[in-house]
């Protein structure tokens, strides 16, 4: 078998070789599917965000139906999938949002919300509505809480 231990040798080609890549929009069109594709994963260290930008490319990533509670403050106010830490947490911690270590993050926090409230003005579109936060959006433009500067 070709996962043995020490079995680093094949004699022959792969059995079974994809004919093209695999897309996660070819069979799903859905909004939520659009909404997932153009989220932006900020807060983050690379390792993180390596893993959830596979997660979305292979469609693993499923958004989150109530919000989590925040292992720093313990408040349910987590809002991003796979996240442990709340962005203002994480924001004046200066820790990665999933993992909570102490890496350095590829996008601050401050500048992902001002590109997506950019793409949001944009498009012509206005923010959620004040009164139910919608969750299969992107929380960054419905938050209210203060933001590291």
């Amino acid at each position: 078998m070709s996962s043995q231990r020490g079995n680093a040798v094949r004699s022959r080609p792969q059995r079974h070789q994809n004919t093209w890549a695999f897309s996660n929009r070819r069979h799903d069109a859905s909004s939520r599917r659009k909404k997932i594709n153009a989220k932006l994963h900020d807060g983050v260290c690379q390792h993180c965000k390596d893993i959830l930008e596979w997660r979305v490319k292979f469609n693993k990533y499923k958004l989150l139906s109530k919000p989590k509670k925040c292992v720093k403050c313990l408040q349910k106010v987590v809002k991003d999938p796979y996240h442990i830490i709340c962005r203002p947490c994480a924001c004046k911690l200066e820790i990665c949002a999933k993992c909570g270590k102490e890496e350095e993050i590829v996008i601050p926090i401050d500048k992902g919300q001002d590109r997506s409230e950019s793409k949001n003005t944009e498009n012509g579109q206005e923010s959620g509505s004040e009164d139910e936060p919608d969750f299969d959006t992107n929380f960054s433009s419905t938050d209210n809480e203060e933001e590291c500067a």
